[in-house]
């Protein structure tokens, strides 16, 4: 059996790990990325990079196509559908902070595009579609994987592996991992349209949560259509909820009036908030979806996961370039382990409340947050830092 040796072997080839395996070969880390579609994926899950996500990228020259597709969305918005009331908060106050004060609308395949052309061009790094890990084993010196193609089984000997390899990840569950957490009760139905939705509204914005005690909705702007997120029933079969009829009622609630709407693409999903017991074991460790997930309240799955990798990416270049101490991965598990229970958890169930929340005090309190938010200019700059992930990066790197 013939053994692939790299420094670094990454399972798993969405947006975190292929802006992680970048970030290692741009330090010349030898990087193998073995992914088990049989070519990148074509997912619409994830549509907003937050400010450090993009200069993240940026730094590793993988940002062309946000910066000249994606949709700039400087500006959000919290609405109460009962109410009409809005609430608005606008990214270029943190300009100071970032060169990037806005959020970018733009599909997560569309940001693979530059990470693939990047890693490519990389001689310290390689790409294997069609590979599926099947048994890891690792001592003092290395991880040993077994990988299974469509004609062979494979095997890689690596200093380290990196496990981006999703929520239903192989590596976590090799590593006898927990994934403790819980998962929301309804479905949940996307729907993405050309349709000009914002004619039905006063002032939408790109990205948009729209609060109620019977139907919340989240309206997002992609560069080629809306997307729609709304809860529904989980006893309702699947095939009742994307049909015709369940969608022409949908948008019908939306926008107050039948319309003549086609949808591009119609998808069920379930939301879950659960993390693993641990992001590093050894020389093997979990990243992105695979070490936590949570409820798209925020846009902080994708780009948590993205940080989790810059932020193992650069231990590993101290340890493997530099001489750093091997514990530098064990403060990565401190450092993002925490931020994902304390932070980004937290913060998304919050969300989820507060877009869930009914009459009464529950929204009553929530609407004067939000009006003390309009009025003190330190209070929502600080909620502005949350919730572009500017705090979760600094909690973490104050972690040792």
């Amino acid at each position: 059996m013939i053994v692939h040796e790299v420094e670094v072997l990454l399972v798993g080839m969405g947006p975190v790990g292929g802006a992680t395996a970048l970030a290692l070969a741009r330090n010349g880390i030898s990087v193998a990325a073995i992914e088990a579609r049989s070519s990148p994926s074509v997912d619409l899950r994830a549509s907003t990079v937050h400010a450090p996500t993009i200069e993240m990228l940026d730094d590793l020259g993988a940002s062309d196509v946000l910066l000249s597709y994606g949709l700039r969305a400087p500006v959000y918005q919290y609405r109460d559908r009962q109410s009409a009331t809005k609430f608005e908060f606008d990214m270029t106050e943190l300009r100071d902070r970032t060169r990037f004060p806005f959020r970018i609308q733009c599909e997560q395949h569309r940001l693979m595009e530059d990470v693939i052309d990047q890693l490519e061009s990389e001689p310290s790094a390689t790409i294997a579609y069609d590979r599926r890990l099947i048994f890891l084993g690792q001592d003092e010196d290395g991880v040993t994987a077994w990988v299974e193609g469509s004609q062979s089984v494979e095997c890689y000997r690596a200093r380290y592996l990196i496990g981006a390899d999703g929520a239903s990840s192989t590596v976590r569950k090799l590593l006898e991992q927990t994934f403790d957490g819980f998962t929301y009760d309804e479905k949940y139905l996307c729907l993405s349209t050309a349709y000009p939705i914002d004619e039905a509204f006063d002032g939408l914005s790109h990205v948009n949560y729209v609060s109620d005690p019977d139907e919340w909705l989240v309206l997002l702007r992609v560069p080629d259509f809306w997307r729609i997120m709304v809860p529904v029933a989980a006893d309702v079969p699947d095939e009742m909820l994307l049909a015709d009829a369940n969608k022409d009622a949908v948008f019908r609630r939306i926008l107050g009036y039948d319309a003549q709407v086609e949808t591009r693409h119609r998808t069920i999903y379930r939301l879950h908030q659960r993390v693993a017991q641990q992001f590093a074991i050894g020389r093997v460790a979990l990243i992105g979806d695979a070490a936590h997930v949570n409820s798209p309240m925020g846009g902080f799955g994708m780009n948590s996961g993205i940080h989790d990798g810059i932020n193992l990416a650069d231990k590993l270049v101290w340890i493997l370039r530099k001489g750093g101490d091997p514990r530098l991965v064990e403060l990565f598990d401190r450092q993002r382990s925490i931020m994902a229970r304390d932070f980004v958890q937290a913060q998304s169930i919050a969300n989820m409340k507060m877009m869930r929340a009914g009459w009464g005090q529950a929204r009553d309190a929530r609407m004067k947050q939000m009006a003390m938010l309009d009025r003190d200019p330190d209070a929502r700059r600080a909620f502005l830092l949350e919730q572009a992930m500017f705090t979760s990066l600094d909690v973490a790197a104050a972690i040792q």
